[in-house]
């Protein structure tokens, strides 16, 4: 691994089957399908391989099978000039992989996805001074040893640590105690703290686990962040969407790219959802990874009134309401 990175992600990867659909079929019902694709993607995987394509040095920790599908993982990985000299390939063990029905007239997609227990990663598998290398951590948290020794690790040293989350993980404390930034998924939040209104969910996990950001993607509506005290909502872009795989990872790539590049959280906000939008205009999880000059050019558009943002009136209005800072958070 290279002496210094911007942003080390550890967590999942995964090969994609993609399956192109005039429509969704009815329960029990059958389809024929236009087309079959087989595309790379993963949650953290993909954001780092879009912190690459951003400019940042990007290294990825995770795990691969020893067969095509992992095969094709680790060559995109390199491909794209992530640094991946701490991917574990396991022998004898097919890679994840999912296969994803996308709904051709609105880009909507159902994924199915599978990952053998020979791929999980464990603390033993993460060298310290990769992670003491970053500038910052990244994590999808799947494999909850694993995240919780990388995010403790990072913790002492100073190192921020940003976690994409989706799924209620068993022990998932050991994860969160450890986290300055989270940006969750839209159900997420609710589904952890049992309150499914945001502007009550967020809140809690603010003050619960003193983060820094508390943040959570919204899809077609953008996404909503709290911090030091002050809510945050930045509308989506309004594209012609093809896919919406990978669209939350790119935003978390973009996300850490903003972030470590100094950028104002509300800056921050905009430009990761430039990010994803920019990539539902493809097919498949990396389908169109933008480079600067084209999330800019996005955000120009929008600023010139050329190209739409899709904004939720009613969280637009609630995220005017300030909220006290909380004694014991992080400044």
């Amino acid at each position: 691994m290279i002496s210094s990175i911007d942003v080390l992600g550890i967590g999942l990867n995964a090969t994609d089957t993609l399956l192109l659909l005039d429509e969704f079929p009815p329960y029990a019902g059958k389809v024929a399908f236009q087309k079959e694709l087989t595309s790379v993607g993963g949650q953290v995987a993909t954001a780092m391989v879009s912190c690459a394509r951003l400019g940042l040095k990007a290294a990825y920790i995770g795990t691969v099978g020893d067969d095509d599908r992992g095969k094709l993982q680790r060559d995109s990985l390199e491909q794209a000039g992530v640094d991946i000299s701490g991917l574990l390939v396991r022998e004898r063990c097919a890679n994840q992989t999912a296969y994803i029905l996308i709904d051709t007239r609105t880009g909507e997609r159902t994924v199915l996805w599978q990952r053998p227990d020979c791929l999980r990663l464990g603390s033993r598998d993460i060298r310290p001074e990769a992670v003491t290398a970053a500038r910052m951590l990244h994590l999808d948290g799947y494999d909850v040893e694993a995240a919780e020794y990388a995010a403790a690790l990072a913790k002492q040293h100073g190192i921020p640590v940003s976690l994409d989350v989706d799924t209620v993980y068993p022990d998932f404390e050991r994860v969160l105690k450890n986290i300055s930034h989270l940006v969750a998924s839209s159900s997420w939040p609710g589904k952890w703290t049992g309150e499914e209104d945001p502007f009550q969910a967020l809140p809690i996990l603010y003050r619960e686990y003193g983060l820094t950001i508390a943040a959570m993607t919204l899809g077609r509506h953008g996404a909503l962040a709290l911090a030091h005290g002050q809510w945050h909502y930045s509308p989506a872009f309004e594209v012609e969407c093809a896919d919406t795989t990978g669209a939350g990872d790119v935003f978390h790539g973009a996300f850490c790219y903003a972030l470590l590049t100094g950028m104002t959280l509300d800056a921050a906000l905009d430009f990761a959802n430039a990010a994803a939008a920019l990539n539902c205009t493809a097919i498949g999880a990396r389908g169109r990874l933008a480079g600067l000059s084209e999330v800019l050019a996005l955000q120009a558009s929008a600023a010139a009134g050329k190209t739409r943002r899709h904004s939720a009136p009613e969280m637009a209005r609630r995220a005017g309401r300030h909220v006290p800072i909380v004694v014991g958070a992080k400044p």
